[in-house]
């Protein structure tokens, strides 16, 4: 069986979006609520597509967009990831209409070492922007990431 491109896995929404809810005591603890939600890859690439020139947003600030969407507590934060990455590697694929996932930073403004191309091009994509990265130990942030958040 041939192995499907990032686009493919982008289309595929299984049965998602779906709220499973939560029953354990400490899961509901950890989540902030009961009521999580699973997104498809596609509402992760339709937050990261608004996202403008010269601005960022963080993988948190999407789950937390995409939960008020759909009256949930929280989002799958593992599922949140892995869908981030495929909009990123299905952006990279395309030619045309491609996703800025390269202002996407993970929490506190750290760059995504797993993006298309590494720290080094989404470094670079973003100090195209005019941001300005700095290296803590061996990971990269957009410094004050704060001031540069889109408006979700």
């Amino acid at each position: 069986m041939a192995r499907r491109t990032a686009n493919e896995k982008l289309q595929d929404s299984k049965d998602m979006p779906k709220v499973v809810i939560a029953t354990e005591d400490r899961a509901i603890g950890h989540l902030g609520g009961s009521r999580l939600l699973i997104a498809p890859p596609l509402a992760y690439d339709a937050v990261m597509m608004t996202i403008p020139y010269g601005q960022v947003t963080t993988s948190e600030h999407i789950r937390s967009l995409l939960a008020k969407q759909h009256d949930a507590d929280s989002t799958c934060q593992l599922t949140a990831g892995i869908f981030i990455n495929i909009v990123a590697e299905a952006s990279d694929e395309r030619e045309e209409d491609r996703t800025p996932y390269w202002r996407t930073l993970r929490k506190g403004g750290e760059l995504n070492p797993r993006f298309p191309g590494g720290l080094e091009r989404q470094r670079a994509m973003l100090e195209a922007e005019g941001h300005k990265v700095v290296q803590k130990g061996k990971r990269y942030f957009v410094e004050g990431y704060e001031e540069k958040l889109a408006k979700l």
